[in-house]
C-alpha cells in the first residue's frame, strides 16, 4: 500500500473516531485538539518520509491549526520556514512531493515557503499574516530558526498593541458590514457574534499581555472568571455546530444553510417537541451570538480604555448624581448601585431616552450591568419603582431608542418574562427573516422611522398618522406584545392579547387603553390579510373590515402597526404594491366609518361615475362617442366596478385601435397600485389563465393580483398586477417587450408549446409545505371563495389554472400572496353556468388540487 493511501485511511479512521466521540458527548475542545495532534503525527510521518528532516527547513503550523484547533474539514495552514532566501532544487522538489502527498491524503492545505525575514516583512504588510505568525507552532525541524521567528514576532516594532488592536477592530467592522447576526443562513465564523469575534478578543488581548491562552487573562485581571466561562461556553457551542456542519457537508462549511440546519439539529441530538428540533437549535444559536456580541463590545472597549490611554479622551458631561455622559456613552458614577437600587437599571435607560447624544453604555458600566443582571432574583416588573420608570420610558418621545438598547443588553427580557421566551425564537421558513425578538425590535424601529422627515416618501400615510395618535406609547406596547406568544402553541395573537391586558393592568393603565392595546395585539394581522387576500374593491369586504375596526382611532393605530410589522418581517416583504393596497383599504374604511353603513353607495351609481370620467378623457383624446358606446355595451357592469376610470380609458382606447383578431397584450409603463398592470384582451378560450401564468413564471415574474372576466360576447378582459422578483414594478422597456412578445405568441396559438417550469431552488428544497384547500361560500352572489396554501414552487399558478379548467370551474378573480416558501392565494370561483360550487364540486376541486400540486423536489 502506498504512503498516501495509507495516510488517507488513517485520516478517515481519525475522523470516524472523533465523530463517534462527539456522539458520546466528549467535550468539543478535546476533540478539536485531538484532531490537530493526529494531523501533527500524519504530517511528521510524511515530513520524515520525504527526507525533509535532513534539510535546513522547519514545518510550522499557523492560524487555527497553530492554536491546535482543527475541525473535521478545516484547512491545514502551514509555513515552511527556510534558513535562506533561496531554496535548493532538492528542497523544492521534496517540499512539492510533501504537499502533493498531503493533498492526496485528503487534507485541505494552505502553505507558504519563507525565511524569517520574509515572514516578518509579509507580516508587517498584512495583518492576517501577522495574526497567523503570532499563533505559529513548531511541528518539526529547526528549533533555533523557529525560535528566532517567535522572538521577532513578539518585538514591539512588529505590530505594537495599539496598532494591532486598531487593525483587528477595523477588520471586524468591515466583516460585520457584510453580514447580519440574525441571517437566516448565518456564517458561524464571520457573522457578528460568531467565532471570529471571540478570536478577535483573544488576538488583541493575548498579543498585548503576551499570554499563551485566554485563561492567563484572568490572572492579568483583564477578564473576570465569569466572563471567561461565558466566552468558553459560547465558543464551545459554536464549535459543536461547526463540527457537525463539517461532518454532514463533508467540506469546510461554515454557513448554516437551510438544507443543513435540520441535519445539524439531528446530529446534535435535538428532537421535535412544541418547537421543531431545528428551531430549538437556531434559538440557542441566536442567543449565543447575542451574548458574544455583548462580550466582544465590552471587552474590546475595556482593552482600549485600559491599554490605549494615549487615544483622545472622551468628553464628560454630567447628567445627575448617578450618571454622566462620556462621549456617546452613558457611565455609572457609583459602583454597586445597580445591585443596591434595582430601579437604577431602568433609570439608566430613561437617561438614554432623555439624551439623544447617548448611543451606548460605557464598558465598565456595562460590566456592572451584566453582573447585576446575572444576580436578579426575579423580573424587574415585579418592582413598583421599576414599573414607574418603565412607563416613563414608554411615554418619552425617544422611548424606542431606550427600549432598543434594553433589548440589546438583555434588560427587556429581565423586565418582561415573556420577552425572554421569544429571545432567539426563530421560525423555520423563508418569510420570517429574523428571530421573533429581533423582528419585534425592528418593528419598534420602524415606528420610530414614521416620525423621521426623510421617511415621508416611503411612508406618506404613516408619517401623518403617527403624529395624530392620541398616545404613541400604546402603539409601542402593542408592538412589544404582538408576537410575544409565538412558540407556545395555540393562537399567538389571542395569547399575546391576554398577556398585554395583564401587563396594562399591572402597570396601572386605564381600562380603555388596556383594551385598545389588547385589541391591536389580537387583530394585528387582520388588515394585511384583508388588503392582500381579499377583494378590497368589493364594498362588502370593506364594510366587514370596518365592523372589526369600529372607529377611526382604532384604524389609525392598526394601520401604523401593520405597516411597521410588514416592513420588519424581511427586507423584501414591503413594496409599493402592499403600500398601495393598505392605503386604499385605509381610506375606503375611513369613508365607510365616516359615512355610516346606513348610506351605502349604489352599484349603478358607481358604474355611471366610472364611465363618465373615462368617457370625458377619451373624448378629449379624439375617440368617437359612438364607437365607445358600442364597445361598452359588450362589457358587463362588474368590469366598470372593478376598474378605475384611467384603466377603463386605457383599455378602451387600445381595444378600439386594435383591428386585428390576434390577442391584445398591454403592459402599462406606469405603476398601478405599486405594481405594473398587464391587460389581456382576447377571444376567451380554455386554459387562458394557465397559459398566461406559465409564460410569466418562465419570465421570472411574480403575479400579485388577477382580475378575470369576460365580455358579453366571450372576450377575455383579464387584468393582472405583476412585479419583478425583488418586489419592484416591471419598468425596463426591453423586459416589457419580451413579456408582451412571449404572451402574444402563446395566446395566438390554440395549442402553444409552453416553456418548462423552472427548477425548485436549493433554498426551497428543505421545505415541505402541505397543500391545503378551504372554501368560503358567498352564495348571495353565486360565487365561492377558495383559499389555497401550498409550496411556492415554479409553475404553481399554471397548475392551479389547469386544475380549474379540468374541474370545469371558472376563475373570477385572484389575490396572490407569497409568504417566504408558502403561497397563500385567494380565488373567487364559479361553475361554468354561473353558480357557486356545491359541496361535491368543492371536494372534487380540492382533491384535484392536492394531486396537481403534489410536491416533487
Amino acid at each position: 500500500m502506498n504512503q498516501a493511501l495509507e495516510a488517507k485511511q488513517q485520516l478517515q479512521q481519525i475522523t470516524a473516531h472523533l465523530e463517534s466521540q462527539f456522539q458520546q458527548q466528549v467535550p468539543i475542545a478535546e476533540l478539536i485538539k485531538q484532531r490537530a495532534i493526529a494531523v501533527d503525527e500524519l504530517l511528521t510521518q510524511a515530513w520524515l518520509h520525504y527526507g525533509l528532516d535532513a534539510l535546513p527547513i522547519s514545518l510550522v503550523a499557523v492560524g487555527g491549526y497553530g492554536r491546535q484547533e482543527l475541525h473535521p474539514r478545516s484547512d491545514v495552514d502551514l509555513l515552511i520556514l527556510t534558513e535562506t532566501t533561496n531554496v535548493s532544487p532538492k528542497a523544492q522538489a521534496a517540499i512539492g512531493e510533501f504537499i502533493t502527498h498531503l493533498w492526496d491524503t485528503g487534507l485541505e492545505i494552505g502553505h507558504s515557503v519563507r525565511n524569517v525575514e520574509q515572514s516578518i516583512e509579509q507580516g508587517l504588510a498584512d495583518i492576517t499574516v501577522a495574526t497567523n505568525l503570532i499563533e505559529a507552532r513548531l511541528i518539526s525541524g529547526n528549533e533555533a530558526e523557529f525560535d528566532r521567528l517567535y522572538q521577532q514576532v513578539r518585538q514591539k516594532d512588529f505590530w505594537s498593541s495599539a496598532d494591532f488592536y486598531l487593525q483587528k477592530k477595523q477588520e471586524q467592522v468591515e466583516r460585520h458590514a457584510k453580514a447580519n447576526a440574525f441571517d437566516l443562513e448565518p456564517n458561524l465564523k464571520n457573522c457578528p457574534g460568531g467565532l471570529r469575534d471571540i478570536q478577535t478578543i483573544a488576538w488583541v488581548t493575548i498579543r498585548h499581555f503576551n499570554a499563551a491562552n485566554l485563561h492567563e487573562l484572568v490572572e492579568n485581571y483583564f477578564l473576570e472568571q465569569a466572563e471567561l466561562n461565558e466566552l468558553i461556553e459560547c465558543r464551545d457551542f459554536l464549535w459543536q455546530i461547526r463540527f457537525a456542519l463539517h461532518s454532514i457537508a463533508n467540506r469546510d462549511e461554515n454557513r448554516l444553510l437551510f438544507d443543513l440546519q435540520r441535519q445539524v439539529a439531528d446530529f446534535l441530538g435535538y428532537e421535535d417537541k412544541t418547537q421543531l428540533a431545528v428551531e430549538q437549535l437556531m434559538k440557542k444559536y441566536y442567543r449565543t451570538v447575542r451574548r458574544v456580541m455583548e462580550l466582544n463590545q465590552m471587552l474590546l472597549q475595556l482593552f482600549k480604555r485600559a491599554t490605549l490611554g494615549h487615544i483622545q479622551a472622551l468628553q464628560v458631561q454630567p447628567i445627575n448624581s448617578q450618571f454622566q455622559r462620556r462621549g456617546r456613552y452613558i457611565e455609572l458614577l457609583e459602583l454597586g448601585l445597580f445591585k443596591k437600587q434595582t430601579s437604577s437599571i431602568l433609570t439608566l435607560f430613561l437617561n438614554v431616552a432623555k439624551n439623544s447624544n447617548i448611543q451606548e453604555i460605557y464598558a465598565p458600566t456595562l460590566r456592572e450591568l451584566r453582573n447585576a443582571r446575572r444576580q436578579l432574583q426575579g423580573p424587574l416588573q415585579d418592582d413598583a419603582e421599576c414599573r414607574k420608570v418603565f412607563m416613563d420610558i414608554l411615554k418619552h418621545p425617544r422611548g424606542i431608542a431606550a427600549l432598543s438598547l434594553m433589548h440589546k443588553h438583555g434588560i427587556l427580557s429581565s423586565y418582561l418574562p415573556a420577552w425572554r421566551k421569544i429571545e432567539g425564537q426563530m421560525q423555520f421558513d423563508l418569510f420570517h427573516a429574523y428571530t421573533v425578538d429581533e423582528h419585534t425590535h425592528r418593528l419598534l424601529l420602524n415606528i420610530e422611522r414614521f416620525s423621521q422627515s426623510d421617511q415621508k416618501d416611503e411612508f406618506p400615510l404613516g408619517a401623518v398618522l403617527i403624529n395624530q395618535l392620541p398616545k404613541k406609547g400604546l402603539l409601542v406596547l402593542a408592538a412589544i406584545f404582538h408576537d410575544i406568544a409565538k412558540g407556545r402553541g395555540g393562537d399567538h395573537s389571542k395569547l399575546g392579547a391576554t398577556d398585554a391586558l395583564e401587563f396594562c393592568k399591572l402597570h396601572g393603565l386605564n381600562d380603555h387603553d388596556g383594551r385598545l392595546v389588547a385589541w391591536l395585539v389580537e387583530q394585528h394581522l387582520v388588515m394585511s390579510v384583508t388588503a392582500q387576500r381579499r377583494d378590497i374593491s368589493d364594498p362588502d369586504v370593506v364594510s366587514d373590515f370596518a365592523d372589526k375596526v369600529r372607529d377611526a382611532v382604532h384604524l389609525s393605530y392598526l394601520y401604523c402597526l401593520t405597516v411597521a410589522d410588514i416592513c420588519a418581517t424581511n427586507n423584501k416583504a414591503w413594496n409599493n404594491w402592499k403600500g398601495s393596497l393598505l392605503r386604499e383599504l385605509y381610506f375606503s374604511t375611513q369613508r365607510v366609518l365616516a359615512r355610516g353603513k346606513e348610506v351605502p353607495i349604489d352599484a349603478a351609481e358607481r358604474v355611471e361615475e366610472a364611465q363618465a370620467k373615462a368617457k370625458k378623457e377619451l373624448l378629449r383624446r379624439g375617440v368617437r362617442e359612438k364607437d365607445l358606446d358600442t364597445l361598452w355595451q359588450r362589457f358587463k357592469s362588474k368590469y366598470f366596478l372593478r376598474h378605475q376610470p384611467n384603466q377603463i380609458a386605457w383599455h378602451s382606447e387600445a381595444i378600439l385601435k386594435h383591428k386585428s383578431d390576434e390577442p391584445l397584450v398591454l403592459i402599462s409603463k406606469h405603476t398601478t397600485r405599486g405594481g405594473t398592470e398587464l391587460f389581456i384582451y382576447s377571444k376567451d378560450k380554455p386554459k387562458l389563465f394557465a397559459t398566461v401564468m406559465t409564460v410569466l413564471d418562465n419570465k421570472n415574474i411574480n403575479v400579485h393580483d388577477a382580475n378575470i372576466m369576460t365580455s358579453k360576447d366571450d372576450y377575455a378582459l383579464d387584468t393582472f398586477v405583476i412585479l419583478e422578483q425583488d418586489g419592484e414594478a416591471v419598468t425596463q422597456l426591453s423586459r416589457i417587450q419580451s413579456i408582451k412578445k412571449a404572451l402574444s405568441k402563446a395566446l395566438a396559438n390554440e395549442n402553444p408549446k409552453l416553456p418548462k417550469f423552472r427548477k425548485l431552488s436549493r433554498i426551497m428544497k428543505p421545505f415541505n409545505v402541505a397543500t391545503h384547500v378551504s372554501f368560503l361560500d358567498d352564495t348571495n352572489r353565486g360565487t365561492s371563495m377558495m383559499e389555497l396554501q401550498a409550496l411556492d414552487s415554479p409553475g404553481l399558478l399554471a397548475k392551479v389554472g389547469e386544475t380549474f379548467f379540468r374541474c370545469q370551474v371558472r376563475l373570477i378573480s385572484a389575490k396572490i400572496t407569497t409568504i417566504g416558501e408558502r403561497a397563500e392565494d385567494f380565488f373567487i370561483l364559479q361553475t361554468l353556468d354561473g353558480q357557486a360550487l356545491n359541496e361535491a364540486q368543492q371536494q372534487q376541486l380540492a382533491h384535484a388540487m392536492q394531486l396537481a400540486l403534489k410536491q416533487s423536489n
